[in-house]
């Protein structure tokens, strides 16, 4: 990288991670635990479907909770909520409901705590980590993202949630939050990474860096998101974690040479 061109994560000090969809693979990971666990007891049954459907009765009320709706903070108390309901009035999954007792539903709504990363999840956030605080911004539950990380092997040096911010994103209490949590003095110190462009327009209308990650079926985003040096609104734009750690041993190279 030229002397000419500034690293797009110069003076980055700590990075927070989207989790669900960036991170980890949750339709991967809740299609087999759910075709594990029911498979044998609705041998049709589309679980792709069923957890998209779960998904997006997620993305529904955090969403209600983040503009001032009530509901509440734990996703796994979300999660079921939104499990119930699919199962009591949706004609498409109400045939499940007598093989699912309370224990049972319990038992799903942990399948979220066990999610696969994507391949160049660990592997990356471990680069990263080299360089700087690495840590989620997630709605996800504190145990929920303490599970998922010895599962996944995601080395978080701190766990940030909705539950402990005061809501979900993309309310400001969440990216604010871990502005004061981290005790950066000025937003660029802190870059978010996601796969939703929602999560990075949020965070950059508070000054925040963003890095775009494209993920298979992550599709609430427009295709042509593009980085600030091609006229886009993200700082960075990557098909996988190694590509910002490549960045950021660039800008170590850099530091090296200025201090010579």
């Amino acid at each position: 990288m030229s002397s000419e061109t500034q690293n797009p994560l110069e003076g980055v000090q700590a990075f927070v991670f989207d989790v669900f969809g960036t991170v980890v693979n949750w339709r991967k990971g809740m299609y087999d635990q759910l075709e594990a666990k029911l498979g044998a007891v609705a041998p049709d049954q589309d679980w792709d479907v069923f957890a998209e459907q779960w998904r997006k009765g997620y993305y529904k009320k955090t969403a209600s909770v983040a503009s001032g709706g009530s509901g509440p903070l734990n996703v796994d108390q979300l999660h079921r909520e939104i499990l119930d309901d699919m199962l009591a009035t949706d004609r498409q999954w109400s045939h499940l409901a007598p093989h699912l007792d309370d224990i049972a539903r319990h038992e799903l709504v942990l399948f979220w705590h066990r999610l696969p990363g994507w391949p160049d999840t660990s592997a990356g956030l471990h680069g990263i980590k080299k360089h700087a605080i690495i840590g989620t911004l997630s709605n996800g539950s504190v145990r929920t993202l303490v599970d998922m990380a010895k599962f996944a092997d995601l080395p978080w040096d701190v766990v940030l949630s909705s539950e402990l911010l005061g809501s979900y994103k993309p309310n400001p209490k969440t990216y604010l939050g871990a502005l004061h949590h981290l005790s950066l003095t000025s937003p660029p110190q802190l870059c978010m990474v996601a796969a939703h462009i929602y999560d990075l327009r949020a965070a950059a209308s508070h000054g925040l860096r963003t890095v775009f990650v494209r993920r298979p079926r992550e599709a609430d985003s427009p295709p042509d998101v593009r980085a600030k040096t091609e006229g886009g609104e993200v700082d960075m734009v990557v098909d996988s974690f190694e590509e910002i750690v490549k960045v950021l041993e660039a800008r170590a190279e850099e530091r090296q040479v200025w201090q010579q």
